[in-house]
């Protein structure tokens, strides 16, 4: 076999952001990184990893993937990118690395290797009030600098590859769209087992859920505005449980609760362990998600794989991850948001359609898929090639 066909390549995989703690660093980005290595290795064994990470905990499932945990406390952000701009490269040419992915948006300046970048979103970009200073002049320049170096550049939406055409003016042909997937524990759990977590955690029959790291992007402000709305038109909806780590400005959530008068009827468990969540899922009678915009969206994903109606924003990718199997709306619509939060609730069988057609949207994003896509996108990026059907 060549090295073409992918014998012999070394693939470099920076991890660093990869955490198992329970917070809002256990989520988005890192869930993708964690589920990558998870996958590749038994994508095509003749490929060699060696992932670079400071996370101490994980377990690789291969021989063929091999870790390098760095000794700096890369989980600070200073030190990261220290790592990844002065150490990385060393680290690179010590290990005889053919090709690095740079998991998440940035790649070293100076790299001994070709570059792969994944791009999860430019959120950075449109919306850089969200973000600390430092955070977002980072991202800007070297999220930049990174993309019109790589060889490649994966995108984890259609949304997200038309933002990085229009915002970082890479061409199209050197972007491919790969999703990210779901995984098999997200699925619909017997009824008696979803009745003892309802009692284990004191939770009603009936309340709507929403998960994610609770921060200015997730929109749920409007979320409690539309919550207050559908209270005061009667009918006694049940508790809004909004679960997740908190994130960045997510003060003003808990003084909106009290200044609407939803003390009794909004409660906030906080960061979910991930064990627990499809349970979570299973239990809600609705899943809602007005978020302005997201780079994929895989909250909306996990809830239709365990038969939960979702109701999501129509904003930047979450169409491609929904489809027609929930109800989008606009993510600044309260009023439209309060009556279709009514009419769910109010009619058990639109519940039930929107759980089936959310079960056969969510068997089309799978982590394996990812997985042989992603191995492509190397294989593309080390021929030197912008098409992957002409690899043999």
């Amino acid at each position: 076999m060549s090295k073409l066909q992918g014998k012999g390549w070394h693939i470099g995989l920076n991890a660093h952001l990869l955490s198992l703690k329970g917070s809002y660093r256990g989520a988005g980005a890192y869930v993708y990184i964690r589920h990558l290595l998870d996958h590749l290795p038994s994508v095509d064994p003749s490929l060699c990893y060696t992932a670079f990470l400071g996370e101490r905990r994980y377990r690789p499932p291969s021989p063929t993937l091999h870790l390098q945990v760095s000794r700096l406390p890369t989980v600070h952000p200073p030190v990261r990118i220290l790592w990844e701009q002065l150490v990385q490269p060393w680290a690179l040419w010590r290990r005889g690395i053919d090709l690095l992915h740079a998991m998440a948006f940035v790649g070293p300046l100076a790299s001994p290797c070709p570059l792969v970048v994944t791009i999860f979103d430019l959120s950075f970009l449109r919306y850089p009030q969200a973000f600390r200073l430092g955070n977002w002049l980072y991202l800007r320049l070297f999220t930049r600098v990174s993309a019109r170096r790589a060889r490649r550049i994966i995108a984890i939406s259609k949304h997200t590859k038309a933002d990085i055409t229009h915002w970082l003016g890479v061409p199209p042909e050197r972007i491919e769209v790969v999703y990210c997937g779901v995984e098999e524990r997200f699925h619909s759990l017997p009824a008696e087992e979803v009745l003892a977590f309802r009692r284990k955690k004191g939770l009603p029959e009936q309340f709507l859920l929403h998960v994610g790291t609770l921060e200015p992007r997730k929109n749920l402000s409007l979320l409690l505005r539309a919550y207050a709305r559908l209270r005061a038109a009667g009918g006694n909806p049940p508790p809004l449980i909004l679960a997740g780590a908190r994130g960045w400005m997510c003060e003003g959530l808990f003084s909106q609760v009290e200044e609407l008068g939803l003390g009794d009827s909004v409660h906030f468990p906080g960061y979910v362990r991930p064990e627990e969540l499809p349970l979570w899922y299973n239990a809600a009678t609705c899943f809602v998600y007005p978020s302005l915009y997201e780079g994929f969206g895989l909250p909306p994903l996990e809830a239709m794989a365990c038969g939960t109606p979702v109701l999501s924003s129509n904003a930047a990718s979450l169409p491609e991850v929904v489809g027609d199997a929930g109800l989008l709306l606009d993510p600044v619509d309260e009023e439209a948001w309060a009556h279709e939060l009514a009419r769910v609730l109010s009619r058990p069988e639109l519940q039930r359609e929107l759980a089936e057609r959310g079960l056969d949207r969510a068997r089309r994003f799978n982590w394996r898929r990812a997985a042989e896509e992603t191995v492509q996108v190397y294989r593309c990026a080390l021929a030197g090639t912008t098409d992957v059907q002409t690899l043999p």
